[in-house]
């Protein structure tokens, strides 16, 4: 049977005419596809879909038509597409990777969470000049001389107050920092 007589069986739903354009060209479209993506297991699925493609569109077929250049595009076709999801997977993978590690896991929000409910309640059981001389130093930046400045005492002053509140911070985030951090 030559292939234009094929073809006419095929478009009528010759499950024989099909199977004898899969015997003769699955392997080819394997190979072809194969070669382009360097994965033999889709190369396969991408022939087998090409395959299965040129069944159900058998009846659309033009009838002086080429199968064989059909099944050849369409696989071809689905190999470039399926490069074009690899490179965006690749590309998109580097962002999700930065995200996910931007991202922090929920128990480090909950750590960090106890941690801030644990600052929250040292700092507003220091004394209130001890807390004064804290905000300014930590919370604002100023200087010990300008604290010192602006509160009117003396830099010993204020290097005594931080020395408390420092310490006072220290035993009660103990439970969290690793034997012999400082803050």
């Amino acid at each position: 049977m030559d292939d234009r007589e094929r073809l006419a069986r095929l478009r009528g739903g010759d499950e024989q005419a099909f199977e004898s354009f899969f015997r003769e060209w699955y392997p080819k479209l394997v190979r072809m596809a194969s070669a382009m993506l360097r994965d033999d297991a889709v190369a396969e699925e991408l022939a087998q879909e090409a395959m299965l493609e040129l069944w159900r569109r058998r009846e659309e077929l033009d009838p002086d038509g080429s199968p064989q250049a059909y099944l050849l595009q369409a696989t071809r076709n689905r190999a470039l597409n399926h490069l074009r999801h690899l490179q965006v997977q690749r590309r998109t993978a580097v962002h999700v990777a930065s995200e996910v590690a931007r991202e922090p896991s929920a128990p480090s929000l909950l750590v960090a969470a106890e941690m801030q409910a644990v600052v929250l309640e040292t700092l507003e059981s220091l004394p209130p000049r001890c807390r004064e001389v804290f905000e300014l130093s930590r919370g604002k930046g100023l200087k010990y001389t300008d604290i010192a400045t602006t509160l009117g005492i003396s830099v010993k002053a204020v290097e005594a107050q931080m020395g408390r509140a420092l310490k006072a911070f220290r035993e009660r985030l103990s439970p969290w920092l690793p034997p012999g951090d400082k803050l």
